[in-house]
């Protein structure tokens, strides 16, 4: 298998879902084998619909076996490493906001590949990076991250999608950029989560406010 830019993103990205999957499924009490569909879920979700809306089939973990063994051994790392994880949601939080910088560049970097516009590329990019979570959080009953107002979470993504481009356009290399963006993407999820900063939301006493 060719080692390409997007192979290392995805994997990588693959591993830090299914970590975080495989810990909420765990916190929320389900048995080894949902253990692992949680964590499959998770972290395969969101690049099956990517790859199913631009065509690419088989979808990319049915063709790639390495992406399996990746969910397995993430599980598996969860489960191991349980007892030492006091925090359990600060956990789910952690390898979330790590697998929405991976996945994101991801997904914009299979848009390049087949050559889609900009806005189609982060488009990609943020589904890629946030179905999965939101497959998660609708079976475990959670209030899905992607559309709560009390978290910066898919504009996360697409956020560091468009500052990607723009280095790309001033021709910052690929070596900085990416993993900048990578980073810039996981600062913006945390420093929001940390200082509780969230988008305004519309009601008829206040109007456009961020109250809660």
């Amino acid at each position: 298998m060719e080692i390409t830019v997007f192979t290392v993103l995805d994997t990588l990205g693959t591993l830090a879902f299914a970590v975080s999957g495989a810990t909420l499924a765990i916190k929320k009490k389900f048995d080894l084998f949902g253990v692992f569909v949680l964590a499959f879920v998770t972290s395969a979700g969101g690049g099956t619909i990517r790859d199913l809306i631009i065509g690419n089939t088989p979808v990319e973990w049915m063709s790639n076996n390495a992406l399996i063994i990746t969910i397995i051994f993430g599980a598996v790392s969860a489960v191991l490493l349980n007892p030492y994880m006091n925090k359990l949601s600060y956990f789910v939080y952690l390898f979330d906001a790590v697998g929405l910088g991976l996945f994101t560049m991801a997904g914009i970097q299979k848009g390049i590949e087949h050559e889609f516009s900009i806005f189609i590329c982060i488009a990609l990019g943020t589904i890629t990076a946030t179905f999965g979570g939101l497959l998660r959080d609708l079976i475990t009953g959670e209030q899905p991250m992607l559309l709560t107002r009390k978290e910066i979470y898919a504009l996360a993504g697409a956020s560091g999608g468009g500052v990607y481009f723009i280095l790309r356009w001033i021709e910052i290399p690929e070596e900085i950029s990416l993993p900048f963006c990578i980073v810039l993407i996981f600062l913006i999820r945390h420093l929001t989560y940390r200082f509780n900063f969230r988008l305004p939301t519309y009601s008829e006493e206040d109007g456009w406010s961020m109250k809660n």
